[in-house]
């Protein structure tokens, strides 16, 4: 049996040392019997021994040796392909693990300097550190670990790092050994304001990778390219593009390479109503703007803001500082900017300062001033970067205005000026202006990804449903309306993208996220839980509130997972502790409140208020799971989401995958799966959903849609403020011309077309969804 290009489902698989190719082989039978076309597996190619994720690469030459090497993966293919699936990989162009001990690219670069020939496939400014390249990972300051070190085997060794040598520098006395190398080894804490290198993020341990270099996209894709060519990979996820100095000129040269033989979805965060770039040559995303509407349409709006009011009045000034979504991811970037980011600022600085510096008309500007700039229009950045068009739409004169603010002399704002110019392509196309440019548009999509995921989602968290990547904690409701004509752009323009609500990044599975959006149609049963659990003391009021409700979306008390989790939390926050400045005995408060609370008390079943909502808890979970697996695109299972799936963040949902017993959730998307599969033309076809609209008192608890008149799916919306209401009593729904049966219970029948209304209780009786087929006449 040949897979189809493009598949119909996915299903994603953690590799790791605990399950490598073999027993991804082994779990086929059950990813084909679930209905999906593709298994979607993590990073194959080499990476640091150990790894868990695989996005550490260390070389580009082979496949994985621990996962089983290419023979394994190999026979994983064949055995995919025997039972009619094909292989998705995560591919990773943007970096690589900075640890010379595996990658033998940096190995090199250290060894020979700026002549050798792995010295272009990394972004180093070898004129900062005086022509080294700054290696920020001691674990103290160098006179305190030099009696550590000692030369064997021609490398030089500190515990367990190793740094190769300069030729002829072996025999050289410590101190001078180090200073003749092509690199500087420094304390970790320089990588903040002192790195040379781009690095993926703010983190140091991953070195950014030229990939926009032909020679190196060659050196770096040709083991990839290969097991395309070879039949061998279907399908490619695309990590991180926005770390790329130029995303569209990498995927069309990839495209290129692989002779557009493959399903490629790219991880591009899309915020707000941002478009995907329409001349991109890919299939769509990997499915996070897809996770914001669907779950944004089971979120009750009026509730929500009821939320936020108790949320300001119990956490106070704790959290975010005002209660304001916008006014806290502000105050982050401008935290990450310059702290966290200032050994990127500092390198846009010194780009400036050179273009500056061969310009007469722009000599007069001071480094700081330019700096000051960079910084102002960073954190003005409304998306995660900018493209070769459509630049002056993010790097608007509004946001110039506001960046000039920063300035107490006008005449020195004029930087502001010439740094948008220079980040909009205004000033020429010289090495160092097209430098800029990119440079500028990849700290942007790092500012964006540090500041709003891994720190202003940790400290505004009124639904904490809402905080995933791509999505809008000051506004987590999407309107029907919103979500319908979401579903009508990708079906008309990306119907092959890619759609999620689990990953191996969401802070919570999409299960948890369920429970905690029921609290927005229930604020005042949320306040009376908190008084209930007030006798357990908290560190603060909004370690308590984010701690308890992570608790009641997970739905079982467990110390064990829910520690973890919580302490990421705090220390992603940083308002108390955090990674690089932890507090130790705020750290113990934590990890014992958690104890002693939301991991003793099983909050779901702490009284008759709270154990009531579960069943309209069970109605959000199957109702956004129905929704991804039938709305425009290819859904993507995570591991383990066929059936109920509890997980909070890594590495707590990159668990080994086990195959675990059915339930009525896997019922749901068996029958989804089943469906798409046995009639592809009807979900992939454009033009091919039609937003369906239910008539009576209940009508706005009613979600429905037809895809190309042979399947409807119906799924039930704010189920406890329907409840609430007195049910669904006369509301009723027209189905298409037909005659339909439900495909979840395979018995009962309807008719479609204007005189036969589907009365809304008959339709739900049994399940608060439905999945209906149209028969054959």
């Amino acid at each position: 049996m040949t897979p189809s290009t493009t598949p119909t489902a996915t299903y994603r698989l953690q590799l790791q040392p605990e399950f490598p190719f073999a027993a991804a082989e082994r779990a086929v039978p059950h990813l084909a019997g679930l209905g999906v076309s593709h298994v979607h597996l993590s990073p194959i190619l080499e990476a640091v021994p150990g790894s868990t994720h695989g996005y550490d690469v260390t070389d580009h030459r082979a496949v994985r040796a621990e996962l089983g090497g290419e023979d394994g993966l190999r026979a994983l293919a064949a055995t995919a392909r025997a039972h009619g699936l094909g292989l998705v990989v995560d591919l990773v162009p943007n970096h690589m693990a900075a640890d010379p001990r595996y990658n033998h690219a940096l190995r090199e670069v250290l060894r020979e300097g700026p002549d050798s020939p792995y010295a272009r496939w990394f972004d180093i400014d070898w004129e900062a550190e005086d022509g080294r390249l700054l290696l920020p990972v001691l674990p103290a300051r160098l006179s305190e670990v030099r009696e550590r070190m000692r030369v064997e085997d021609g490398v030089l060794r500190l515990d367990e790092q190793e740094f190769p040598l300069r030729a002829g520098t072996e025999e050289l006395p410590l101190t001078e050994l180090l200073d003749a190398q092509w690199y500087r080894l420094a304390w970790w804490r320089l990588a903040r304001t002192e790195l040379n290198y781009r690095r993926f993020f703010t983190i140091s341990d991953l070195i950014g990778v030229r990939v926009e270099d032909p020679e190196v996209f060659d050196a770096t894709h040709a083991t990839i390219v290969r097991l395309v060519r070879d039949g061998v990979v279907d399908g490619l996820r695309i990590d991180h593009p926005d770390g790329l100095a130029d995303p569209q000129g990498y995927l069309e040269r990839l495209r290129e390479a692989t002779d557009g033989r493959c399903w490629t979805v790219v991880e591009k965060i899309l915020t707000g109503t941002e478009p995907l770039p329409v001349d991109w040559p890919v299939a769509g995303t990997t499915g996070y703007d897809a996770l914001r509407y669907v779950d944004g349409v089971f979120v009750d709006p009026v509730g929500a803001d009821e939320l936020l009011d108790v949320y300001r009045e119990f956490a106070g000034r704790a959290g975010d500082r005002g209660g304001c979504w916008e006014a806290t991811a502000r105050r982050a970037a401008y935290e990450v900017v310059t702290h966290e980011l200032a050994a990127e600022t500092s390198a846009l600085t010194r780009i400036a300062g050179r273009v500056c510096a061969a310009d007469p008309e722009l000599r007069d500007h001071a480094p700081w001033a330019l700096q000051t700039a960079i910084r102002e229009l960073l954190v003005r950045v409304p998306v995660y970067r900018t493209y070769r068009t459509g630049g002056e739409q993010v790097l608007t004169e509004e946001a110039a205005r506001g960046a000039k603010a920063a300035f107490a002399v006008a005449e020195e704002s004029e930087a502001v000026d010439t740094v948008r110019a220079l980040a909009l392509g205004r000033l020429g196309d010289g090495p160092a202006h097209r430098a800029f440019r990119a440079r500028f548009a990849q700290t942007s999509s790092a500012l964006r990804a540090k500041s709003v995921e891994d720190t202003a989602f940790y400290r505004y968290t009124p639904l904490l449903s809402a905080n995933e990547v791509g999505g809008d904690p000051g506004r987590p409701a999407v309107t029907p309306e919103e979500f319908h004509a979401y579903c009508l752009r990708l079906a008309r323009d990306w119907p092959a993208t890619g759609t999620v609500l689990t990953t191996h990044d969401t802070k919570r599975s999409a299960d948890v996220r369920a429970g905690i959006s029921v609290l927005a149609q229930c604020p005042t049963v949320w306040a009376a839980l908190l008084e209930e659990v007030a006798g357990v003391p908290a560190p603060d009021p909004h370690l308590a509130w984010t701690a308890w409700q992570t608790a009641f979306g997970f739905g079982t008390a467990d110390a064990d997972r829910l520690g973890p989790a919580v302490l990421k939390s705090v220390r992603e926050a940083g308002l108390h502790t955090s990674w690089t400045e932890p507090d130790p005995v705020y750290e113990r408060a934590v990890t014992d409140f958690v104890a002693a609370g939301p991991g003793r008390i099983p909050l779901r079943s702490a009284s008759e208020a709270a154990f009531a909502l579960e069943p309209h808890i069970r109605a959000q979970l199957l109702g956004a799971a129905l929704v991804q697996l039938t709305m425009p695109g290819v859904p993507e299972l995570y591991q383990g989401t066929e059936r109920e799936y509890r997980a909070l963040v890594d590495p707590d949902n990159r668990q080994p995958f086990a195959v675990g017993e059915d339930d009525d959730k896997a019922a749901v998307v068996r029958a989804a799966l089943r469906v798409r599969r046995e009639r592809p033309d009807v979900f992939g076809a454009r033009e091919s959903y039609l937003p369906l609209a239910a008539s009576g008192p209940a009508a706005a608890h009613c979600l429905a849609f037809a895809r190309a008149g042979e399947v409807v799916t119906a799924v039930t919306r704010l189920p406890l403020r329907l409840a609430e209401a007195g049910g669904w009593q006369d509301t009723e729904l027209v189905l298409p011309e037909g005659r339909w049966t439900d495909l979840l219970d395979g018995v009962r029948e309807f008719t479609g077309g204007p005189d036969s209304e589907v009365k809304l209780a008959e339709l739900f009786d049994a399940r608060p969804v439905a999945l209906l087929g149209r028969l054959p006449e």
